[in-house]
């Protein structure tokens, strides 16, 4: 497959820029693989494709506020930080993107927040646009993180043109969010409400929790056109004992194992007995699923609609068939379905 493969005109006044009101609200378009047949629903629905026993997967990690906006030591140049993951707790140690990346060396100093509140010492160059940061703080940790999560702001993904707002804390973010990690919501699980759960829970649906602390690596463009030479940052994944038993009975029993979005089904494909169970791990994955690729664990998946050119968009047509998904995207667009992260659904069975 190559790159140029995945372009595709999408209006721009399809990308969400809001969310629904109702999380269970968005539009669901449902793909059948077997036959190519479409059908339009409300997400709500998605409860009449699933029985007793089947599995929903989740990715339960949660987004932190990854944000910030600092000035530089003399000069007071507004420098965006990104903060991507935490090195060193101890010594107060984070890896992060700066935008704008030249104006920043290693030893300057960076200022946040009304008096200064917070103040980090650049350390190293970790790429081009990477940086690592240690911030100077002399509380304890706990006061630390406090302040360093007040000053950061949600991170929307730049496609979403506009300011945050209030809102965004709770909305990019999904209902059953536990594990602080993640700088990017995972956005098929943001349909779920509460009572939708219940709903299922009702009709028998187990649901499984795996962890992917999502990272940037999901927006960084790809600009190989051979996509074998593409290479996806790592990311934490943790799949637990108890998601694994839950998963494996499923498949034993031949039910429905449904990965709720990309991360899920990137987490659930990188750790697969020579069986194709699924298998315990922590620790990270890279992987970076194109066309061809035969999938071991799940047999429906649950996704949003994803911008052209994206990793995200090439994993699903991995699974529903390149010519079947891209023929799916231009019924969405005709039919003015939302794309990216605050965008509608699609269901592939």
């Amino acid at each position: 497959m190559k790159l140029s493969q995945y372009k595709f005109n999408l209006p721009t006044d399809l990308i969400a820029k809001y969310p629904q009101d109702n999380r269970d609200e968005s539009r669901l378009m449902v793909l059948h693989r077997d036959s190519g047949k479409i059908e339009h629903k409300l997400f709500k629905d998605v409860i009449d494709y699933f029985d007793d026993q089947d599995i929903m997967v989740f990715n339960d990690t949660k987004v932190f506020p990854a944000r910030l906006y600092g000035n530089k030591e003399k000069t007071g140049a507004e420098i965006e930080v990104f903060l991507l993951r935490e090195l060193n707790r101890e010594q107060r140690l984070w890896d992060v993107l700066v935008d704008p990346a030249r104006k920043i060396r290693i030893g300057n100093k960076l200022y946040f927040g009304e008096d200064d509140v917070l103040v980090a010492e650049v350390i190293d160059n970790t790429t081009s646009r990477g940086r690592t940061l240690r911030f100077l703080y002399d509380g304890d940790y706990d006061d630390f993180k406090k302040t360093l999560f007040d000053l950061g702001e949600t991170p929307l993904p730049k496609f979403i043109d506009r300011p945050v707002e209030p809102e965004d804390k709770e909305r990019f973010q999904t209902i059953f969010a536990k594990n602080e990690g993640a700088v990017a919501a995972p956005t098929a699980g943001m349909h779920f409400s509460r009572e939708l759960l219940k709903r299922l829970e009702i009709k028998g649906v187990n649901f499984g929790y795996i962890t992917l602390h999502v990272g940037l690596g999901n927006f960084r463009t790809v600009d190989v056109e051979d996509l074998t030479k593409h290479k996806m940052d790592s990311e934490r994944i943790i799949i637990s004992d108890k998601a694994v038993d839950k998963v494996n009975s499923a498949k034993e029993k031949r039910k429905n194992v449904c990965a709720v979005g990309t991360t899920v089904m990137r987490t659930l494909e990188s750790s697969v007995s020579t069986t194709g169970h699924l298998k315990p791990f922590d620790g990270w994955t890279n992987r970076f699923i194109f066309p061809p690729y035969e999938f071991s664990v799940p047999n429906s998946m649950i996704s949003n609609f994803h911008l052209p050119y994206s990793t995200l968009l090439m994993m699903v047509s991995a699974f529903a068939g390149y010519h079947q998904l891209m023929d799916a995207y231009k019924v969405a667009i005709k039919e003015k379905y939302r794309f990216g992260t605050y965008g509608d659904a699609m269901l592939i069975l």
